[in-house]
């Protein structure tokens, strides 16, 4: 054993900044996640609008600024949440590490590892840094957090280590050369840090629809308040301002953004009681509209544990599993062993001498009285294949092995006091290994099928291995251990990997940088992707993939990078995940058809009124009474309710559809009933003229809620009925319609403006019914 560094050579190395210590960011940081929601261009358009209506000196019409706190109160919310949950889960890797200094064994914390430090490590521990080793006693170490390969690697003086790897058996020395951000498994995930957002078609329409509305906003904006400030109608420039903040708040989706906001949140709350911790609020849309899910096999599919699978008996021995059982003891088990005494315990045979396994000779023995028992690798304990019962012994190991499964043999020999291997083995039985599968791989599997999505498993391990495990749990496409591709062989260019990928399911042998290939290869297509892992050597790929799932017993590195996080690691979840996606983006498909409405007929509005320079029709605060009684409140209960249909992509146009005519029908009648009070009452004034006005809209546009609340349940007659009585109410009781919404009401006004809207209603209807004729009339 070597001396280790001295305390000078330690301080020395701390001075200069070569220790273990990094900086592990797991999300970002609370001023990133501040500045992310509060400073959009949606805060922006009606920051700018609240600020010049807040100078006219009119408190009622500035009650639309509440959306700007609310939807970047409950981005920023979610996200810290998220974060500090992150936090807590990275505190688990915090350990301590042995190292030998000025000849002693001390315990330092992880960070406190410096370059050069001769690190000890056992069964148990993880190692802290990379190097070579020096001794090794039986090391065997778990790499699956780094390769994805399940199987324990033995590690001999002059073999390097990788920080992050698990020992699963023996001891030994090295000496780490790479520390701290130097570290492999440091470096990729300072790759995966690169903040990316989550792509939402919800989010992506809306965006596109801002940037439309502000290029419209671009020309119709000066015109309209050219218009305000020229027309009679307006005595003031306060209410010329007024007006044209009206027409342009109208035309601004501000409820759509914060309902999708609320719908995202609620979902989340929803799946954080399954366990499934949600980053970023568009990833609940995400997996609703993936189409590809690539699958990590080791503590995705598999427990990452060793199982006992079966015996296949060789010979007749009634002293078999109690010979077992003796054989799989050992004073630092490891994982084979650990599996066999799982399931063989007990014995009557007693042990007179071991001879402990070691990585050198792949097996291990026990002496009793009679008999020397052997367990360990075939083809190291079945040396003598002349022996017609040994080569049937080992033809057998061979095809089990073939169908990947981990294969040990249990032979008899007679009794020694030494070291060496009994010349003359009767093998007695196979004992063969399994990884142990999830018990909710396997229907999980089954339901994304039923669904249409197209599943891949993905593995660092042995492509036999991986193939026995994606047929085990039903992976369509997968048959058996030869339906696995070795990643080895496969393609770099894109296209081609592609074409791979559309005809094989299961794969093994694969790198961290082929699982970003396989990615981007998958999205080339046009697919939408998942992938879910719990390793380093995940980590990039769940960067580069749609959406990321990690596993929150994984590595710091996966949790930071993924969108969604699987707090229990339990795979089970997913499908939550995708039926609370998909509730998610059918609702929010029909709220935002009520949104647009009123987005179109604002914007028509807003022309009308600049072409004939009278004043805007509504003032800010009747949109928001319109807006919260036929959109705002029974939207967001719209978006809240079951609903169980699949995803069908072209979510904005099939809104356009709806919204462009019935906007077209609402803001037409609107501006007939506001024209009817100034030609036929000459005296009237604009409150009265927008009284009928907002009479009229309300008519119509609880007609266009009734329509998106179809078909009817209890609850949805109930919620349109309570906003037809709240409208009611707001317009007939003196001191809310005048005292806060401005209304002049009379019964003439009443009656002729529920008139009007009774005309809108038909022509929806019609508009409606031709739409529905001409979609039905086949095309030639």
């Amino acid at each position: 054993m070597g001396s280790g560094l001295t305390a000078a050579e330690v301080a020395e190395r701390v001075a200069a900044g070569r220790t273990n210590a990094v900086q592990v960011r797991t999300s970002r940081t609370f001023g990133q996640i501040v500045r992310a929601n509060v400073f959009t261009f949606f805060n922006g358009l009606l920051g700018t609008l609240l600020v010049a209506v807040i100078a006219t000196g009119s408190w009622q019409n500035a009650l639309f600024g509440f959306v700007i706190l609310t939807n970047s109160g409950i981005g920023i919310f979610q996200e810290v949440r998220a974060k500090r949950t992150l936090d807590r889960l990275a505190l688990l890797n915090v350990t301590h590490v042995r190292v030998v200094r000025d000849g002693v064994v001390q315990e330092v914390g992880i960070a406190d590892v410096v370059q050069d430090d001769l690190v000890r490590i056992g069964s148990g521990d993880q190692v802290p840094a990379d190097g070579p080793v020096l001794r090794s006693e039986g090391l065997e170490l778990d790499e699956s957090m780094l390769t994805g390969e399940s199987d324990p690697v033995h590690k001999r003086p002059g073999d390097e280590v990788r920080s992050g790897a698990i020992v699963v058996a023996g001891e030994g020395d090295f000496t780490a050369t790479s520390v701290g951000a130097e570290t492999y498994a440091a470096k990729l995930a300072a790759e995966a840090r690169r903040y990316q957002v989550t792509k939402s078609e919800l989010v992506a329409g809306t965006t596109l629809l801002l940037r439309r509305i502000s290029l419209i906003l671009l020309v119709v904006g000066p015109l309209l308040l050219w218009a305000q400030f020229r027309s009679k109608d307006n005595h003031s420039w306060q209410e010329a301002v007024t007006g044209t903040v009206a027409g342009l708040v109208g035309m601004i989706p501000e409820g759509l953004v914060l309902l999708t906001s609320l719908a995202f949140m609620l979902a989340i709350i929803t799946l954080a009681r399954r366990q499934t911790l949600v980053q970023e609020l568009p990833a609940v849309e995400g997996l609703a509209r993936v189409d590809v899910v690539c699958l990590d096999k080791t503590g995705t599919l598999t427990s990452g544990e060793i199982v006992l699978d079966r015996l296949v008996p060789l010979s007749t021995d009634d002293r078999t599993e109690q010979a077992l059982a003796l054989a799989a003891v050992s004073d630092t088990p490891n994982a084979t062993g650990r599996a066999i005494t799982a399931s063989y315990a007990d014995t009557s045979l007693t042990a007179l001498a071991r001879v402990p396994f070691s990585s050198a000779r792949k097996w291990q023995s026990v002496t009793t009285a009679t008999d020397t028992w052997v367990l360990g690798a075939p083809e190291m304990v079945l040396i003598d294949t002349a022996d017609p019962a040994t080569a049937d012994a080992r033809a057998q190991a061979d095809e089990i092995a073939a169908q990947g499964r981990r294969v040990l043999v249990l032979a008899r020999g007679t009794a020694q006091d030494d070291d060496q291997l009994p010349g003359k083995l009767v093998p007695v039985t196979l004992v063969v290994l399994a990884e142990r599968i999830r018990d909710d791989a396997a229907p999980t599997m089954r339901y994304f099928s039923e669904q249409g999505v197209a599943l891949k498993v993905i593995s660092g391990d042995n492509p036999r291995t991986v193939g026995a495990v994606a047929a085990a749990v039903g992976v369509p496409g997968v048959n058996g251990a030869d339906d696995a591709v070795d990643a080895r062989t496969l393609p770099e260019d894109l296209d081609e990997l592609a074409a791979v990928l559309d005809g094989k399911s299961a794969f093994g042998r694969v790198s961290p940088q082929q699982k970003r290939a396989m990615v981007a290869a998958l999205q080339r297509r046009g697919h939408v992707v998942a992938m879910t892992g719990d390793g380093v050597n995940d980590a990039l790929a769940l960067k580069d993939a749609d959406i990321g799932v990690a596993m929150g017993n994984g590595s710091a590195a996966t949790r930071a990078v993924a969108q969604l996080v699987l707090l229990d690691g339990q795979f089970r979840h997913l499908p939550d995940v995708v039926a609370e996606g998909r509730r998610v983006i059918a609702n929010i498909e029909r709220a935002a058809s009520l949104f647009l409405v009123k987005n179109v007929y604002s914007l028509l509005l807003t022309v009308i009124t600049a072409t004939t320079m009278v004043a805007y029709p509504l003032a800010p605060i009747q949109l928001t009474l319109i807006s919260n009684l036929t959109i705002g409140i029974p939207a967001f209960f719209l978006a809240i309710g079951p609903n169980k249909r699949r995803y069908v992509p072209g979510f904005l146009g099939r809104v356009l559809r709806f919204a462009v005519p019935v906007g077209v029908v609402t803001a037409t009648c609107a501006f007939t009933g506001y024209w009817l009070v100034r030609v036929f009452d000459p005296g009237a004034t604009v409150a009265e003229a927008r009284t009928v006005t907002t009479v009229v809209v309300l008519v119509v546009s609880l007609w266009t809620l009734s329509i998106q609340a179809r078909p009817f349940r209890l609850w949805k007659a109930g919620l349109v009925a309570t906003m037809a009585v709240l409208a009611a109410v707001a317009v007939l009781v003196p001191a809310i319609g005048k005292g806060i919404f401005l209304l002049e009401v009379s019964p003439q006004r009443v009656l002729g403006g529920v008139a009007m809207g009774a005309v809108g209603i038909v022509l929806i209807e019609i508009v409606r019914w031709v739409a529905a004729h001409f979609r039905r009339t086949p095309t030639s």
